[in-house]
């Protein structure tokens, strides 16, 4: 090996041993990651499954009533968050599959190449999830599948699901981490 390079410089050369530090980050690493994407895949999974049994279980339009203000419904969306662009003609499916990737991937890059906080990486998941399952519904059938009614004396909140709410708390959990107090870095102070 060329002493020179130093330990990542050994290991990617195949000299694990000489190593230690840097096996020991890139296990972490890897589980970091691995447990990531199996996070994203079962959000996902639960994503579409759900989907899945509520379109075949209830028919286009109809709903369910559950309790006085929850219904399970069986609506597709065209549009975005609460319908917007709903009616827009169907320039919105291109725009809005842009949007997904634009939104899913680079943050799948970021919680997979950088070291992030745990709870980064949790709203990191959430986000690539939800966004990742209804991507699916608007590359397969141009619409999302909604199935969740909240509503109150007649007044209802748009119909939503599960990447619906794996997004709402991914955006809460980034606003409770900008409201935390910045740590003060160490090696600025003298």
């Amino acid at each position: 090996a060329i002493p020179l390079l130093g330990g990542p410089f050994l290991w990617l050369l195949g000299d694990r041993e000489s190593a230690p530090e840097v096996n020991a980050a890139l296990s972490l690493a890897t589980f970091a990651a691995s447990a990531w994407l199996t996070a994203v895949v079962l959000l996902l999974a639960l994503d579409q499954l759900s989907k899945a049994w509520f379109a075949s279980t209830i028919a286009l339009g109809t709903a369910i009533e559950v309790t006085t203000w929850f219904n399970l419904v069986h609506v597709l969306n065209t549009g975005a968050a609460f319908s917007l662009l709903a009616e827009a003609g169907g320039w919105q499916r291109v725009f809005f599959i842009a949007i997904g990737f634009a939104v899913v991937v680079p943050i799948t890059f970021v919680c997979l190449a950088r070291q992030v906080e745990p709870l980064e990486r949790v709203a990191g998941a959430l986000l690539v999830a939800g966004g990742s399952g209804n991507l699916i519904d608007r590359i397969a059938s141009g619409a999302v599948t909604d199935f969740l009614d909240l509503h109150w004396r007649g007044l209802h909140w748009p119909a939503f699901n599960l990447a619906d709410v794996f997004i709402v708390l991914a955006a809460g959990a980034w606003i409770l981490m900008s409201l935390r107090p910045a740590v003060a870095s160490s090696k600025g102070a003298s």
